[in-house]
């Protein structure tokens, strides 16, 4: 039971903004930026969907069980990092309540994504999840293409890849205007040593009722393995506002044993009007 536990909080984490679950106490020594190659340019990426000083948090259920909190912040200063101004993203979450009794998370992600391409230049994970340690340290260095994970180890990478929590504010800056049920996005990422490819299939639109009040959203499923957590493939689905924020308001699972659930329980900050119903 406590093997799926673990798995059930790794699968929320990489599907969407589970992957905001870490906990980091002193401000991190930032390792030196690549140097520009000439003649290479980055990509050009225009963002809508958010702002510096953006601010979401989230409740996560399993089954009828409280048993997480994970907060998302975009913070309020655009940083010089190496020449190259940035967002600084920090995800912080933490198990609580009874699900603490017998399966304590602390955990911490950070990214810090290039203003005007959106790709990461540095990625810190700092997690501890039922006392198994993960410590993660990218440093992206999209000139030559390459990830630096420390102790002399490089990996090569594809143009425009992202990390895990960089992908979710590139995701946001997707135009959904002319999805078509099925539709599927691709977004290559760099998790734990390896490339892989995000890929969330378009369902189609649905208004939802939360804690924070009633949406119009845009419905989507990640294509997900089948077999070991996950019974089909549409077992685990995902709502975005359907406005240019795109912002999360719920994701939901049903796995092999139980279910889980994440609601957004508070936002601020926003870049843009909501597609909040109002009654």
């Amino acid at each position: 039971m406590k093997t799926q536990l673990i798995r059930l909080l790794k699968i929320a984490g990489a599907c969407f903004v589970l992957s905001l679950f870490f906990f980091f106490t002193e401000e991190p020594t930032l390792p030196v930026l690549p140097d520009k190659i000439k003649g290479i340019d980055l990509p050009d990426k225009t963002n809508e969907a958010f702002k510096a000083g953006e601010s979401l948090s989230y409740r996560l259920h399993y089954g009828f069980i409280d048993a997480g909190v994970a907060i998302i912040e975009v913070l309020p200063e655009i940083k010089d990092f190496g020449g190259h101004k940035v967002y600084h993203v920090i995800g912080n979450g933490y198990s609580k309540g009874t699900f603490n009794w017998f399966f304590k998370v602390k955990d911490r992600y950070e990214t810090y994504i290039d203003k005007d391409a959106l790709v990461p230049w540095y990625f810190m994970r700092r997690c501890d999840e039922g006392g198994y340690i993960i410590n993660q340290d990218y440093l992206f260095n999209h000139y030559t293409k390459k990830v630096d994970i420390g102790g002399g180890q490089q990996y090569d990478v594809p143009s425009g890849i992202q990390d895990m929590l960089s992908s979710f504010y590139y995701a946001r800056n997707i135009d959904f205007t002319d999805a078509k049920e099925g539709t599927i996005y691709e977004i290559p990422s760099f998790v734990d040593k390896q490339t892989w490819t995000l890929k969330i299939k378009y369902v189609g639109k649905e208004t939802i009722d939360t804690d924070v009040g009633k949406f119009r959203c845009i419905k989507f499923r990640p294509i997900i393995q089948t077999g070991r957590i996950f019974k089909k493939e549409e077992d685990l689905n995902v709502w975005i506002t359907d406005d240019k924020n795109h912002i999360p308001i719920r994701a939901q699972a049903k796995i092999l044993v139980g279910s889980i659930k994440m609601d957004l329980t508070s936002y601020k900050n926003l870049a843009n009007a909501t597609s909040k119903v109002e009654n």
